[in-house]
């Protein structure tokens, strides 16, 4: 993709608020802001390492942008749109993601503490080495979501459908899983001291690396599968016939 930064004359207008294949500055996006317009929807536009902090962006729409390594720290961005979007490493510390939306985004290795994430949803992104400690998560939704090494702890998903998230080497430690039910998944490796799954229904979910002791301590009243119960079984060098 080729992108060019605008001029003055090439700029949308007041009564415009999209913007289409261009490398933008902050500047450029501080004034689509202050004109007033709708909120603002960018397409294939490049904001890679970008300092966005403290923007208001409160209702736009990203579509197949790049902002790797963008900040948005404290910035507000309270139903937000993010379709198709690269951002890898992007910094979203302290920012009020409430009602965002976010599919089919690179979002490896970003970082989201401390930010207000009420009633977000990430549908088939990428997650790995996210890191979501301290953010406030009521209401927060994930499905079908690669999230290798996703650092989760202390986050609720009570009573939720837990549909097709890759956990592998996940840090959950402290996560409420009663009553969750899992639609496939994985939870290998993963970090789940102090987790609880007390009703939660694990059948279809790879439980590899998890030791019996872990099994006894944290999921207890759970629900798993005979062929779970041998797998797990025969990590421990225990045939079953």
């Amino acid at each position: 993709m080729t992108v060019s930064r605008p001029n003055a004359a090439l700029a949308p207008q007041a009564s415009e608020s999209t913007w289409a294949d261009r490398a933008l500055s902050r500047a450029e996006i501080q004034a689509c802001i202050a004109s007033g317009a709708a909120p603002p929807h960018f397409e294939r536009c490049v904001l890679d390492g970008l300092d966005l902090s403290g923007l208001d962006l409160s209702g736009a729409r990203f579509i197949d942008c790049s902002m790797a390594e963008a900040s948005w720290e404290r910035s507000r961005l309270q139903g937000s749109q993010w379709t198709g979007c690269k951002a890898r490493q992007a910094n979203f510390h302290l920012a009020d993601l409430t009602d965002a939306r976010f599919a089919r985004c690179d979002l490896n290795n970003t970082l989201w503490t401390g930010s207000r994430l009420g009633s977000a949803m990430f549908s088939e992104v990428r997650l790995s080495g996210a890191s979501f400690q301290g953010a406030r998560m009521l209401g927060l939704t994930f499905e079908d979501a690669l999230m290798v090494g996703v650092d989760l702890r202390e986050m609720s998903f009570r009573k939720q459908t837990v549909r097709r998230l890759d956990l592998t080497d996940a840090e959950l430690g402290g996560c409420d899983f009663r009553d969750a039910v899992f639609e496939a998944g994985s939870l290998r490796n993963a970090n789940l001291k102090n987790a609880q799954f007390a009703g939660a229904d694990l059948r279809g979910v790879d439980l590899g690396g998890l030791s019996i002791a872990h099994l006894a301590q944290f999921f207890k009243n759970a629900v798993i599968s005979a062929e779970q119960a041998c797998v797990l079984i025969g990590e421990l060098g225990v045939q079953v016939r």
